[in-house]
Parts: C-alpha cells; sequence; structure tokens
C-alpha cells in the first residue's frame, strides 16, 4: 500500500460522502434486519472544539475514516469509522483511530467511547488491540441488542512511539 495521508476534512466533503456510502452499504449487507440502524453524525458535532473528522488517502483517493464527537468535559465517542475493504489489514484503521485519539487529548476529554456491532469482527479486533474493553451500552445504543461498546481511558499525554 502507498504512504498513508491522514487529513482533517469537513465531514461534509465529497471524500466523507464517499466512505459514508461505502460504510452504510456493507452495515446494511451485515445487518439486514428490519430496524437495524446506522447511527449518523452532524457537521457541528465534530466542528472544531467539539471534535474531528479524518480522512486517510493512499494513492490519491480516500481509503479510510473517523471521527470523535465530544459528548461531556470527560468524554469523546469514536464515530463512522471505516476502512475499504482492499486497504483493511494494512494499518489504515490503527493510523486513523491514533490520530482520533491525538483529537481527543487536544479537547481535553479522559475517555474514548464507542460502539460497534457483533457481526464486526475487525473491527473488535482493532479496537481491543487499542486498549478498548467492552462496558455496557450507553446513550442511543442501550435499546440496540446487536450493538458491542467500549471504552478507553486515556491521559493527556501521547503514547511513545
Amino acid at each position: 500500500m502507498p504512504e498513508i495521508d491522514l487529513r482533517r476534512e469537513p465531514i461534509t466533503s465529497p471524500s466523507a460522502a464517499a466512505l459514508f456510502r461505502a460504510l452504510n452499504a456493507e452495515l446494511s449487507e451485515r445487518y439486514p434486519e428490519p430496524g437495524a440502524n446506522h447511527f449518523r453524525i452532524d457537521a457541528d458535532e465534530v466542528a472544531e472544539g467539539r471534535g474531528a473528522f479524518v480522512v486517510a488517502y493512499a494513492g490519491g483517493g480516500p481509503v479510510g475514516c473517523g471521527a470523535i464527537r465530544r459528548l461531556d468535559g470527560e468524554t469523546a465517542e469514536v464515530k463512522r469509522m471505516y476502512v475499504e475493504p482492499a486497504a483493511r489489514g494494512q494499518g489504515v484503521g490503527r493510523l486513523v483511530l491514533a490520530a482520533l485519539e491525538e483529537e481527543a487529548r487536544r479537547l481535553g476529554v479522559r475517555s474514548l467511547v464507542l460502539e460497534t456491532g457483533e457481526r464486526q469482527p475487525e473491527s473488535l479486533r482493532l479496537y481491543s488491540g487499542a486498549g478498548f474493553v467492552r462496558i455496557p451500552p450507553f446513550g442511543e445504543y442501550e435499546a440496540s441488542p446487536l450493538s458491542v461498546c467500549m471504552e478507553k481511558r486515556i491521559d493527556e499525554r501521547a503514547p511513545d512511539r
């Protein structure tokens, strides 16, 4: 895979739209049940000071993305993580997640939470490998039987690289 270029950009960008279409199509395939919900994020939730949206580019095109939104003074939520199937297994998700963790530190939060699904084993491996642990469902996910919620406590220092 070519070098990965991570860029913070608007959630309304053409790259974001293309990645979200692909993400939603994949989620619809994995969760075809009536009433399965694909949770969204609004542009104001990732505005400067409230969150961030990051796109990973390789070979000139977008191959992955992710966002965080501040939930309160201590917690931010990881949202809309996605990596194109052809780019999986090559570290793109880890790079996006690390960039989001840096943004969370910049926002001053101490905890990152997220929701993924039980039918997304690659996501569960990524998050577990990055130090996230399972927690009870929270917020809008409490009534979602296929949801897996996770949390990672962070501090203000960046990890040694």
